[in-house]
């Protein structure tokens, strides 16, 4: 029987943790904007982009700690 954590579940774990760190690019990424002309990015539209940006960010972080595991777990 296979114990480890797969992927689905480490990304839905790490999902909050991800959506914050898109949120926090987003509105930086919108505060460099301002130099080249754009509109600021509030920190609400960040905040309401981020949920589903999240998605994506979400499931590489779980790859990447799957991946983690796996080569922590290699003999």
């Amino acid at each position: 029987m296979d114990d480890r954590w797969p992927v689905w579940k480490l990304a839905l774990l790490l999902y909050v943790f991800a959506t914050g760190a898109v949120a926090i690019n987003l509105f930086m990424l919108g505060l460099i904007g301002q130099a080249l002309g754009l509109d600021a990015l509030s920190p609400v539209m960040a905040l309401a982009l981020s949920v589903p940006l999240g998605i994506p960010a979400a499931w590489l972080a779980g790859r990447w700690v799957r991946s983690l595991l796996d080569q922590a777990a290699d003999p």
